[in-house]
């Protein structure tokens, strides 16, 4: 199976849900590490 950058989207998120829900404590930080992450993403500074 290929992972491409479209399929990593929904599986970061998944995870984060997985973790939001476990840890409430850990939503800013991984909300803004989502954030961060996809904005370089997009802007395509990271290939």
């Amino acid at each position: 199976m290929n992972v491409s950058l479209t399929h990593l989207q929904p599986i970061v998120s998944l995870i984060a849900g997985v973790l939001i829900l476990v840890m409430p404590r850990l939503l800013n930080y991984i909300v803004a590490v989502f954030l961060i992450v996809s904005g370089i993403l997009g802007l395509g500074l990271i290939r």
